[in-house]
């Protein structure tokens, strides 16, 4: 499998998963900003594609319904995507753009947190 078709697949999966897992978890993740901004970053045209595997895979992490510490365990349960998370960005430094983390911030606000009402749609990528 090449690169670029594994990048497709994480990308998929991201795409379909990230918007319900942030949903139910913004209001328990001190993350949520710079998950959305890495969202924004690595759905963006411009991103280069060592960047966009980068933050697919630590946003596919993210959605994973299980992972190395389980996420309902209260105060510790998102302790590892947060960490995963942080080592991406840290590796592509520079990459998310004051775009991506105001588009964030954007989508943050009008996201319903939890419930069974849908997140509005978020702002496609340039």
């Amino acid at each position: 499998m090449s690169d670029q078709q594994t990048i497709n697949e994480k990308e998929a999966k991201v795409r379909k998963g990230f918007w319900p897992k942030m949903r139910s978890a913004m209001s328990r993740v001190p993350f949520a900003e710079d998950a959305v901004g890495a969202y924004y970053c690595a759905t963006d045209k411009q991103t280069p594609l060592s960047v966009k595997g980068t933050l697919f895979g630590a946003l596919a992490y993210f959605i994973l319904p299980t992972d190395l510490v389980p996420d309902f365990i209260v105060g510790l349960g998102y302790i590892d995507d947060a960490s995963v998370l942080m080592l991406a960005l840290s590796s592509v430094r520079g990459a998310m753009t004051q775009d991506h983390k105001d588009r964030a911030k954007k989508a943050l606000a009008r996201t319903p947190v939890g419930g069974d009402e849908p997140p509005q749609p978020p702002e496609t990528s340039s």
